[in-house]
């Protein structure tokens, strides 16, 4: 990987008369951003699938954030992506022809346009015909990726270094020192949560911004793997600043999980980042798992639904969550869902009378 310093040129709009289609009568320099500096950082061509390739610009926005670099944002412009993409015979090491997705703003799309042209590519390819070397426009709402421009050399896509700059080679000390400044990075983090979670468990967590959080409220007791899942799926949902939750009180809400009903949880979520936030406010709140409160509920929606019953009689497994969502609608909320499911899949297996 590399990364060199420009500077954002001036840029040039083509103006055409109202009512004209083709060509542009007038040519404006636009000198907004001129000047403005920026950071390119270029990956060798070692990035083989549209997810590795998403993963790895959250990780890099990530580490940008975390230095103080920039806010890279993408909506703002702070951060934008230009995606090589090449095709190659499955088991070759041939590096084949590329084409550049120009200024995409966004993980989703950079994944998105990768497997279009990934496919366009393939398809020329098994066509009999020959990719051309051009800068193409993604159109996330589009299926094609029109050309902005061709580059039929590849000196097309070299960079000019700045004459009057010498080189500098920064002693190793003090490399040393100011690596020791930066704390550790959100590479390393990953590496070290994946010797107790999933790799993947590990980077969400680490480009989620949440693995601070996730540490301190292991350290509090709550279980690794609960505590990634509650804080990935429920507590990223909220968009909420993992800065400002109690460590503590959040293990205690994360550890009662299973034992408060569903909507004490999420209310116990939405309220983690309020400085007065208590869990034993809302683990007080049990779920009911006592067969002799639920199977007279349970009896009474087998009843009221015969077609469904019959329907997974049949085989219709799918709607086995039906009945549970039925029974929670029933209870507020307040039944153990797993013991409801056990429940009502044993009721309808059982023969028919």
């Amino acid at each position: 990987m590399r990364a060199h310093l420009e500077e954002d040129a001036a840029k040039n709009v083509h103006v055409a008369e109202s009512g004209r289609i083709h060509g542009a009568t007038a040519t404006l320099v636009d000198f907004n951003r001129c000047g403005t500096p920026l950071v390119e950082i270029v990956t060798a061509p070692d990035i083989h699938s549209a997810d590795v390739a998403k993963r790895f610009l959250q990780l890099l926005r990530q580490t940008v954030v975390e230095l103080g670099l920039s806010d890279a944002e993408l909506e703002k412009g702070s951060m934008r992506f230009d995606v090589n993409v090449s095709v190659r015979p499955a088991g070759s090491d041939e590096l084949r022809t590329r084409t550049e997705l120009k200024n995409m703003n966004s993980f989703n799309f950079a994944a998105k346009g990768i497997e279009r042209e990934v496919a366009r590519q393939i398809r020329v390819y098994e066509e009999g015909g020959i990719v051309e070397q051009e800068t193409l426009h993604f159109d996330p709402g589009n299926e094609e990726s029109p050309p902005l421009r061709s580059k039929e050399e590849a000196q097309d896509y070299r960079y000019f270094p700045e004459p009057d700059l010498v080189p500098v080679q920064p002693p190793p000390e003090l490399v040393d020192t100011l690596r020791a400044q930066i704390g550790e990075l959100p590479s390393a983090r990953i590496e070290r949560i994946a010797e107790t979670l999933s790799f993947y468990d590990a980077d969400v967590l680490v480009t989620g911004g949440l693995d601070r959080l996730w540490s301190a409220v292991v350290d509090a007791g709550a279980d690794p793997k609960e505590a990634a899942n509650v804080l990935a799926n429920d507590f990223a949902a909220t968009g909420a600043d993992p800065a400002l939750v109690d460590a503590a009180e959040f293990a205690k809400l994360v550890e009662a999980r299973r034992t408060v009903p569903r909507e004490a949880f999420a209310r116990g979520i939405a309220a983690a980042t309020s400085p007065t936030f208590l869990a034993m406010e809302f683990t007080q709140e049990t779920v009911v798992s006592d067969l002799s409160e639920l199977d007279p509920v349970i009896d009474a929606i087998l009843a009221a639904n015969p077609g469904q019953v019959e329907q997974f009689r049949g085989g219709k497994n799918g709607l086995l969550g039906f009945f549970v969502g039925q029974v929670m609608k029933e209870t507020g909320g307040t039944a153990d869902a797993r013991v409801v499911s056990e429940r009502v899949r044993e009721k309808l297996s059982a023969p028919s009378r």
